[in-house]
């Protein structure tokens, strides 16, 4: 397949136009997968099912927690056979930072990451119908410079998992760490990296290639990943190559239940279900999280053509490139990285590294991965049989403003659940006060290109609650929470009718 005719340049600046839902026969091409059938997926006579439980604002009574949790699926009306005896089952929180990166510390968590009272009852759920057979892996790979040590201390996920096992006899509980390496970093600059043992499975390479929404993103060859190392994400990101590294634990389960936050993202506009799979790389460098460069130069590095924005984009590029691979040099930078901080302002207040709107970059490397996940089996090969999938969010804390590493909390009391993550996450975005249509990864997951994982229209999502006022289509929704978007997507998401924020009685 010639790559310019069938994918056309599309640079980080293209139209929010362009991300409007193509017509069905456009969108809907031959999948390499089946989609789920209705009698197993969570659908309502056709239309994808997302179900929202309101309760209490906080995670005080971990057995109401379990209710709000069991209530949320029961809503969904899920086949009885959804989980069978013997089966594998994966669960992936948010795990991604055991703090706010702002304030360091045991107590700062409950808006950061997934609550360990709405994992437990995710778990104990899964327990009840494996019926003493198959297991239950808990797993994740948090931000490279995250400790997971101190994520297991502070959710304390060894006393999650003793009573899961106590309770459940016959059915394996683990929780693993799938990084293969965690990085320790000062001020943000990476100094040394520890060899963790990583998937015990191993880890799969997934070749997208032609079916990659960089199919004639003139961004590639600039793209910027995780690391100082761009050229090895460019390497990964090139003419008819497009391939990502995923970790064979959770593309080998029998079903996969997604367990995200609900917060604000400053890289796509939310972080929810779709962004989560951000977790289930084994080499997040592969990942092209913006293009380098001011919008004039076709980047979305730094919103502004001016002299500052490019004089940073100058500067960094060459630190980029003498630190990379040297821990040496690295120590020393750290001073001037602050120095340059007085210079060209805080991350928390100035933005840069595509942490905007106009970021053409990252939603696609987040489709991508729903790509590799749905369409994919843990052998890298096309799937046989569809993925039993589920997404159960937690939105009694979520997290607004400069999320997700730095939001401030946001009780909301909500509980969202569906077998689409983007049903799960346009219907999120609603509850957030945001226009779903001026996100780019939700848009753009209407029109992506074939193999796709989406089979319906936006206008068949139906929402099902305990609250009157949200029940229907997406566009019926009453009573938002209006949260704040990250800074440097203030003015470009939100919804009109979002003006006001939604009592949580």
């Amino acid at each position: 397949m010639d790559r310019g005719k069938t994918g056309g340049a599309e640079g980080p600046a293209a139209s929010m136009n362009s991300l409007q839902p193509r017509s069905s026969a456009a969108r809907l091409a031959p999948a390499i997968a089946p989609m789920p059938d209705a009698s197993s997926s969570g659908r309502a006579a056709g239309h994808p099912l997302v179900s929202i439980e309101s309760g209490p604002v906080d995670y005080a009574d971990a057995a109401g927690v379990r209710t709000q949790v069991y209530q949320a699926l029961s809503r969904l009306d899920l086949a009885h056979d959804f989980i069978r005896p013997g089966d594998r089952v994966v669960l992936k929180p948010n795990w991604v930072k055991e703090h706010d990166e702002r304030h360091p510390g045991p107590d700062q968590w409950e808006h950061v990451v997934t609550h360990p009272a709405v994992i437990e009852a995710v778990a104990r759920w899964a327990a009840e119908r494996l019926q003493g057979r198959g297991s239950i892996i808990l797993c994740d790979a948090p931000q490279t410079d995250s400790s997971f040590a101190r994520i297991r201390e502070y959710c304390r996920l060894d006393s999650l998992t003793t009573r899961c096992r106590a309770d459940f006899p016959g059915v394996t509980v683990e929780l693993l760490d799938l990084r293969p390496e965690e990085w320790h970093a000062v001020d943000g600059v990476t100094v040394s990296k520890t060899v963790l043992p990583g998937d015990p499975l191993g880890s799969t390479r997934v070749a997208l290639d032609n079916a990659s929404e960089f199919v004639g993103f003139a961004g590639c060859g600039r793209l910027y990943g995780a690391s100082f190392d761009l050229d090895e994400t460019n390497r990964h990101h090139a003419g008819t190559r497009h391939e990502y590294l995923l970790c064979r634990t959770p593309m080998d389960a029998d079903v996969f239940i997604n367990i995200p936050k609900l917060k604000t993202h400053k890289k796509v506009g939310l972080t929810c279900a779709l962004k989560n799979l951000v977790g289930i790389n084994a080499n997040k460098n592969w990942l092209p999280h913006h293009t380098e460069g001011t919008p004039s130069q076709g980047g979305d590095q730094f919103p502004a053509d001016n002299a500052k924005a490019r004089l940073e984009h100058s500067w960094m590029g060459t630190a980029k490139r003498l630190l990379k691979d040297n821990p040496l040099l690295s120590r020393l930078f750290v001073p001037l990285k602050k120095a340059g901080r007085m210079v060209f302002g805080d991350t928390q207040k100035v933005v840069r590294s595509g942490n905007w709107h106009g970021n053409d970059t990252c939603w696609r490397m987040v489709l991508d991965l729903n790509k590799c996940l749905f369409l994919h089996d843990g052998s890298g090969q096309a799937r046989t049989r569809p993925l039993r999938y589920l997404a159960v969010v937690d939105g009694i804390i979520g997290g607004e403003g400069n999320g997700p590493m730095a939001p401030d909390p946001r009780p909301c009391g909500v509980i969202v659940a569906g077998t689409h993550p983007l049903a799960v996450d346009c219907a999120s975005a609603r509850l957030m006060g945001f226009d779903w249509q001026r996100i780019r990864l939700l848009a753009g997951g209407f029109r992506m290109r074939a193999p796709g994982f989406v089979d319906f229209e936006p206008g068949t999502i139906r929402l099902t609650s305990n609250r009157a006022e949200w029940n229907g289509g997406l566009s019926a929704i009453r009573g938002t929470f209006a949260f704040r978007p990250h800074f440097g997507w203030a003015g470009a998401i939100e919804a009109v009718d979002a003006a006001a924020r939604a009592s949580t009685d």
